[in-house]
């Protein structure tokens, strides 16, 4: 896991030393959330509302292709209280703009847990992320993207039920 967090790390700083356009800024987000258990749970697993906070930096690759990378705080999991999941994420997307005013963008997520230390579940999880991006003017935008689960959120060690988080987000932002 190491391995790929430093691979993660070394190409970012490749590719920002080759961007043409740096743009900074900061984005909220409502998320709603959920787990998917394997095998089904047998209790009633409710969704979870909750908000996602993030700086990022958006490295422009070319006109029509640019990298972002954020360091994003979310709240994620089920709705009752042991299923809550709260997260440090980072995740890096790729974007192609379609016009000036959309955007796509796809790629990885770290997410590294924020709450209790003796828990039942596991310190880094991977994602994947996907989303759209509309800009309402040259600074204010909306986006939504959904990320979903690669790992278990689950500790192996703990239990044999298998979890993962799935997270659409409904947000706002600003570039500087």
């Amino acid at each position: 896991m190491k391995k790929y967090f430093i691979l993660l790390v070394l190409t970012c700083f490749t590719l920002v030393g080759t961007s043409q356009d740096i743009r900074y800024g900061i984005r909220g987000a409502l998320n709603v959330s959920n787990l998917d258990f394997t095998p089904d749970a047998d209790f009633e697993n409710k969704h979870r509302n909750g908000f996602a906070f993030a700086g990022f930096v958006d490295f422009g690759l070319s006109e029509t292709v640019s990298l972002r990378t954020e360091l994003q705080w979310s709240a994620e999991g089920g709705k009752e209280e042991d299923l809550r999941a709260d997260y440090i994420q980072l995740p890096i997307l790729l974007r192609l703009s379609v016009s000036d005013r959309l955007s796509f963008g796809v790629g990885p997520q770290v997410n590294l847990k924020t709450w209790q230390n003796q828990d039942a579940f596991s310190t880094f999880t991977f994602s994947g992320v996907v989303g759209a991006e509309y800009m309402i003017t040259d600074e204010l935008f909306v986006d939504a993207r959904y990320s979903y689960g690669f790992t278990n959120i689950l500790d192996e060690d703990l239990t044999t039920t298998e979890a993962k988080n799935h997270v659409m987000q409904f947000g706002f932002g600003i570039k500087i």
